[in-house]
């Protein structure tokens, strides 16, 4: 496999995490080291890692919790689960929640290296770019999200980077419920006040793109969210 493969270890005993981190870096892969699900957190959204390593019973956030999380920014990612437990419902609940693969503990190093490299060479064979400069329909409007322009007929409009983003996201959810804490987190990495408010602004002006075609709005669901509606006329 070319390249470096760099990897999120999130792992609350430290002594296991120190045998894992040298041991993988003797055979060249990157790592990265959390001892709990809220350092997991942040140190993901800094290195987006090639695949990430996660115990499940952790002090502050759990795995469970710290995958979920991650799942609502990406869906991508390859996550292994580490666990203690070995009920089944421990295990679905892994891939509940968004894991790819687990292993119990104790645990091979040689077999936790081959399921690292199968699980990056997987995603790495299945991603797929977005041509530049493809459209998606919005009514009367073509969105070209990479070239940030929303079309009407022979006219272009400019977004910003966050305005195309945010409406790529309420296309991906059309006519149905965006969550707010989705959005935010998807977006800005975090749900907090200010955000919102920016959130609200975002969708204020998007709003004001499309007043040209009245099948198009973008509605706001009080407490929970936003929804692209697209109304369908009958001839």
């Amino acid at each position: 496999m070319n390249g470096q493969i760099s990897v999120l270890l999130v792992e609350d005993e430290p002594v296991l995490a120190s045998i894992v981190k040298e041991s993988l870096e003797k055979r060249g892969f990157i790592i990265h080291v959390a001892l709990n699900g809220v350092e997991g957190w942040s140190l993901y959204k800094t290195i987006k890692p090639d695949v990430c390593v996660v115990d499940i019973m952790m002090p502050r956030k759990d795995g469970y919790s710290l995958v979920s999380e991650i799942r609502i920014i990406d869906g991508d990612t390859p996550i292994l689960f580490l666990t203690a437990r070995s009920q089944t419902d421990d295990v679905l609940k892994g891939f509940e929640v968004g894991g790819d693969d687990y292993m119990k503990k104790p645990f091979s190093m040689e077999e936790l290296i081959l399921r690292l490299k199968a699980l990056v060479r997987r995603n790495r064979t299945n991603s797929a770019t977005i041509p530049l400069g493809s459209e998606i329909q919005i009514g009367k409007y073509k969105f070209r999200h990479q070239l940030l322009e929303l079309l009407y007929v022979s006219e272009i409009a400019l977004l910003s980077q966050r305005e195309a983003d945010l409406l790529l996201l309420l296309t991906q959810y059309k006519n149905q419920l965006l969550e707010r804490r989705v959005a935010l987190i998807k977006l800005w990495g975090e749900e907090n006040p200010y955000a919102a408010r920016s959130m609200d602004v975002y969708i204020t002006r998007l709003r004001k793109f499309f007043k040209r075609d009245p099948s198009i709005e973008i509605v706001n669901i009080r407490g929970q969210g936003y929804s692209l509606i697209e109304k369908v006329h009958s001839k």
